[in-house]
């Protein structure tokens, strides 16, 4: 695991996410899902790539229901981007690491 994950919460999400200074990819997971897993190892290596350019931060859905219901997350994993506190762009399922770092992209040059 990646030491520049932040593992948000309900009580944390405003702070990490919403008032974060540099945009914010978002990994809405959990423990027991297959494609989470499969994702994890991509979304460790972008949050070293990305150190000091954006943040990466992980949710757990099981664990964090009330951001989640608010959020309207159906499927997992979903990865949101964030810019300036708002969302820019969401996508659900897992993808090939390329694909994960163009949310990340996306939000920095928006």
């Amino acid at each position: 695991m990646s030491k520049n994950i932040i593992y948000s919460n309900d009580q944390q999400f405003q702070k990490d996410v919403l008032q974060s200074e540099l945009p914010v990819l978002v990994d809405f997971y959990a423990d027991w899902c297959p494609p989470c897993k499969m994702i994890a190892p991509f979304v460790d290596n972008l949050a070293d790539e990305y150190a000091g350019k954006a943040k990466i931060v992980k949710v757990n859905i099981d664990e964090n229901q009330e951001i989640a219901a608010a959020l309207n997350i159906r499927n997992i994993p979903t990865l949101m981007s964030f810019k300036d506190g708002k969302m820019l762009a969401r996508t659900a399922g897992a993808m090939p690491k390329p694909e994960l770092a163009k949310l990340i992209d996306y939000a920095i040059h928006a």
